[in-house]
């Protein structure tokens, strides 16, 4: 008997985005988020003026260096982290009532997550036009899901008319948020549907923002999870966590070079010199 391929999971992609199993989410009051998100509008206005900075800091010492600066990196994931919290809590899922925190950090009891894995080397060259010429097909399908503007008619230099694409995501959300309105539920395939289309999106925030040279594979990875289920990077401290090389607090793998085992344990030993230690020099005859 023949035996039927095993299906291969989707590789993964540097950019991690999720949201609760379920929405989470009452009747009326997406009514009225829009009036309070209001203080969130200011804080990721001010946040995207020093993201311009920081990402033309970026880009230029990755054409020097090969390597993203570790705050500036950390800067930017912060902001795509605050910026997901609030399209989840808003318009672009609509899919939980909990108010989105002030922060840059991630938040593991916040149903909306994000991570983007940390790059150590980066293309010099790459850095130079996957921004703008390499990412233009992608940017064509983004528009289709979240909308544009197109079209202006002028008549003495005034617009008279002009023509908009709401965009795919809003015309689903507006229809799962009324079917909520309504007999209270919201439609899980649509949100299936819309988590996808979000997930495209980041990825390829991410890729603008020259944080990987992974290009974003032409894929709407659809549900709250993403592909394969790995469990989410430990928090600083957590059961798990380890800093990363040469941070604080960071040790080699036994066995690995540099590492020492810790005193008293088996096989450990006092350094050459110390109390306890063998003296330096030759040994005894």
């Amino acid at each position: 008997m023949a035996t039927q391929p095993v299906p291969q999971s989707p590789q993964p992609y540097p950019v991690r985005l999720e949201g609760a199993s379920t929405p989470q989410v009452s009747r009326a009051l997406w009514l009225i988020k829009w009036l309070l998100a209001v203080p969130h509008y200011f804080a990721l206005a001010l946040l995207a003026i020093g993201a311009v900075f920081v990402w033309l800091y970026a880009l230029v010492t990755i054409v020097a260096t090969g390597r993203y600066p570790r705050a500036a990196f950390d800067y930017l994931l912060g902001v795509l982290r605050w910026s997901w919290r609030v399209m989840y809590y808003l318009y672009n899922a609509g899919a939980t009532d909990a108010y989105p925190p002030f922060t840059l950090a991630d938040v593991p009891d916040y149903p909306a997550r994000l991570d983007v894995e940390y790059p150590e080397r980066l293309s010099q060259g790459l850095a130079l036009v996957k921004w703008w010429l390499l990412a233009i097909p992608h940017h064509v399908l983004l528009a289709l899901m979240f909308g544009f503007t197109f079209g202006r008619e002028r008549v003495e230099g005034q617009v008279v008319r002009e023509y908009n694409w709401p965009g795919l995501v809003p015309i689903f959300v507006l229809v799962a948020l009324l079917s909520v309105l309504i007999n209270g539920r919201y439609p899980q395939r649509l949100y299936d549907v819309v988590m996808g289309m979000n997930r495209w999106r980041f990825r390829v925030l991410a890729y603008v923002l020259l944080m990987t040279d992974v290009y974003p594979p032409f894929r709407l990875d659809e549900g709250a999870r993403e592909p394969g289920g790995a469990p989410w990077p430990p928090e600083p401290g957590a059961p798990g966590w380890r800093p990363e090389p040469g941070a604080p607090g960071w040790r080699p793998e036994p066995g690995a070079p540099g590492w020492r085992p810790d005193p008293g344990a088996p096989g450990w030993r006092p350094e050459p010199g110390a109390p306890g230690g063998t003296p330096p020099g030759p040994s005894g005859s």
